[in-house]
């Protein structure tokens, strides 16, 4: 009887031993497989550009069109500040995906103050950062913005771009005052008329008609800084090299979820307003109709698509306007096998 029992006894314990063992996993901040009772999807952490927005939109809709899910993914959605801080979540591990601006996170890695990341796949073809003015203020071309007075947000990529903008726009940057303040007074300043112009993404235009009630002119940076890409999805290093599967699954995924929101910008908005009520869909909608010309790769490739010859010059552009040290080259900052130009 008792050598029966010691026999059961070790049975079970070897079935604990192998549910548990099958139950989570976890390595170094990478993703974690979820048990049974989850469907065994592998959870993730995937951080928004800039809180609940319009821009940030299809990762909601992938959540709720079941993309993810269909993916073998779990994904926690977390509203993003920007780029340091989005970087600083995928370099501790809290966070494996999280959309950020190519360019601000380019100058960093070129700085070496953020290497341990790859873009995996890109949301806006050109930068989205702009000149945005009233119509009442008479500003109507670059040349204009001598001797004016510029709100950007400060340390934003917005303020970091503007002399490379100004020089080859034919502006002494010098001869402009660039005001640095807290991106919500953006569009309170310029309608106030207590700045000349804002530097920021051109997707807050409809924000700013509607703060400042009369017509916005908007002048992008990509008319001058046309290899620049806009934000692009990004993914941990170790999580690319440990478990490639788990990031062509996401990247997959997310990007169905973009696709989608281009298409059908209403129901977009209000799947965003379902899951965060403080995103007005009026708002989110113009943000969504906004961008959709900036997300079409050229040459017929698919969305998503990052173009290695661009990503270099980009970097020289960056490096030439004295923005970065020599030295980073295409593949320290993007994985360009994860979505392929055909």
């Amino acid at each position: 009887m008792n050598r029966r029992f010691g026999v059961l006894a070790a049975a079970l314990l070897a079935t604990v031993l192998a549910t548990s063992a099958c139950s989570g996993s976890s390595d170094g901040g990478g993703a974690k497989k979820t048990g049974a009772n989850s469907g065994s999807l592998t959870k993730v952490t995937y951080v928004t550009g800039f809180g609940a927005v319009g821009r940030d939109a299809f990762a909601w809709v992938a959540q709720e069109k079941g993309y993810f899910k269909d993916a073998g993914l779990d994904v926690d959605i977390q509203k993003g500040a920007g780029n340091t801080q989005n970087l600083t979540l995928i370099k501790s591990g809290q966070a494996q995906f999280a959309a950020m601006d190519f360019s601000g996170a380019t100058v960093l890695a070129g700085e070496g103050k953020f290497t341990d990341w790859r873009a995996v796949a890109a949301v806006h073809q050109q930068t989205l950062v702009s000149i945005m003015t009233t119509k009442a203020t008479g500003i109507t071309k670059p040349a204009d913005l001598t001797g004016k007075t510029i709100a950007t947000a400060s340390g934003s990529v917005s303020e970091l771009l503007f002399p490379a903008y100004a020089k080859l726009a034919g502006v002494d940057p010098t001869k402009v005052t660039m005001k640095g303040v807290q991106t919500t007074a953006l569009n309170g300043l310029m309608a106030g008329r207590q700045v000349d112009a804002l530097s920021t993404f051109l997707l807050s235009k409809k924000a700013l008609e509607t703060a400042a009630k009369q017509d916005v002119v908007v002048m992008p940076y990509s008319d001058y800084l046309s290899d620049l890409f806009g934000n692009v999805i990004v993914a941990r290093e170790e999580l690319i090299n440990s478990d490639r599967d788990v990031v062509k699954r996401f990247v997959g995924a997310i990007l169905k979820g973009l696709q989608y929101s281009l298409d059908h910008p209403d129901e977009a908005a209000a799947i965003l307003n379902k899951a965060e009520p403080t995103a007005k869909i009026p708002a989110a909608v113009a943000e969504i109709n906004a961008m959709k010309p900036y997300t079409s790769p050229p040459n017929g490739a698919p969305l998503g698509h990052l173009d290695q010859d661009r990503v270099a010059r980009s970097i020289a552009v960056l490096q030439g306007n004295g923005l970065m040290p020599k030295g980073l080259t295409p593949d320290k900052i993007a994985d360009f096998s994860f979505v392929p130009a055909s």
